[in-house]
């Protein structure tokens, strides 16, 4: 069997696919790839037993059709120093030996029998259906996977929860301080349906769709595996089980005070008090007066502190709340508008920060929870 395809193709995708591999795996073979060679057409495929990832790259030449599996660090190691060029393998399937020919040299490898890798079984009935554009899927993980938990007791916490209801997706995460709660509305079903993608499968997502991307992505899921393809591949994986909390009952219904603040130039004035807070807690306090926000940290330990004024709007009641530093700025920096707005109520209740301009279709809203202040 011999084939040729780009370099510089295989290099990128088997760098995207070799993110599905984990450093220790329980069957040797899952330290491979597998590459099937089947109408013109090499389908590169990636697994740790819980996920697995497959890409499509079209052949420049091929003769013959076969599979077999090449471990990846050396497939890695031999193609992602080469230029841009064609590369062709030769592939002897009765011994599994691989010779690899580029511009002025060749390689010369074994591989493994594909007989042993793992085999993608099809969604059986049953499943629920839904599309969404690759672009929308994709800025919708990237917001929201930062504000997933770590919690080996709450594992529904640890993924993103993809809620579909006959209005909206909703697509949330929260660690229990913090929440993102994004509603897509051109994407909705007419029998309410949900699943919660763990972080592993939502992060090689983020990685293969494109922020701009038009195509659109079909996500198959049930109650216990999911079938996410997208345009030049597949990923399926296993879900998270459980019941996810009830993210709606914790979203304040009125929060009077409003303060409209340019982002950038309140992530600046995060990034200068926050050093001066204390370690163990983080506590920024913002004192809220006529358009002026006061920033201020301090460390009773080591006797530091700081405070900066930054201009906004705001006309409601002066206040007083703290928030974890680090959890404000990490809100602001998953946004993309010029200007924030943040919706308070009182020092003891939740804050609600929106762009000031939600994107076309889309409504986002992150929640931060107030940290007790003591004076």
């Amino acid at each position: 069997m011999r084939f040729t395809l780009s370099s510089s193709v295989l290099s990128s995708k088997l760098g995207t696919l070799a993110k599905v591999i984990n450093s220790k795996n329980s069957l040797s073979i899952l330290d491979s790839f597998l590459f099937e060679i089947s109408n013109g057409q090499l389908t590169l495929t990636a697994s740790d037993n819980a996920n697995m990832m497959k890409c499509y790259i079209p052949l420049n030449e091929c003769d013959g059709e076969g599979a077999f599996c090449v471990p990846n660090r050396i497939i890695q190691t031999a193609v992602k120093e080469l230029a841009e060029q064609p590369l062709t393998f030769e592939v002897n399937t009765d011994d599994n030996s691989i010779r690899m020919i580029y511009q002025n040299g060749s390689y010369r490898i074994i591989g493994q029998n594909a007989d042993e890798y793992p085999v993608l079984q099809p969604m059986a009935g049953g499943y629920t259906q839904t599309q969404v554009s690759a672009a929308t899927l994709a800025n919708n993980i990237q917001r929201t996977l930062f504000a997933t938990a770590n919690d080996e007791l709450r594992m529904v916490m640890n993924g993103i929860y993809f809620d579909l209801k006959e209005e909206s997706m909703n697509i949330v995460a929260s660690d229990g301080h913090k929440m993102v709660r994004n509603m897509v509305f051109s994407c909705k079903t007419d029998v309410p349906a949900a699943f919660i993608l763990p972080k592993k499968p939502a992060g090689l997502l983020r990685s293969v769709l494109g922020s701009d991307d038009e195509n659109t992505v079909t996500i198959k899921f049930d109650a216990n595996n999911a079938e996410i393809a997208f345009p030049d591949g597949i990923l399926s994986c296993r879900l998270i089980e459980g019941r996810y909390p009830n993210y709606g009952a914790v979203i304040p219904n009125d929060n009077p005070n409003i303060v409209n603040v340019d982002r950038k130039g309140l992530m600046s004035a995060l990034r200068r008090v926050m050093p001066f807070a204390s370690e163990s807690t983080q506590l920024i306090k913002l004192r809220l007066t006529l358009n002026n926000i006061e920033l201020n940290s301090e460390d009773i330990d080591f006797s530091t502190s700081a405070h900066e004024d930054v201009i906004c709007e705001y006309g409601g009641v002066p206040m007083s709340i703290g928030f974890k530093g680090s959890a404000l700025f990490e809100i602001l920096n998953n946004l993309t508008s010029d200007d924030v707005v943040i919706e308070l109520g009182d020092p003891s209740r939740a804050g609600v920060i929106r762009p000031a301009e939600q994107p076309e279709g889309e409504d986002i809203l992150m929640l931060i929870m107030p940290m007790i202040l003591n004076d």
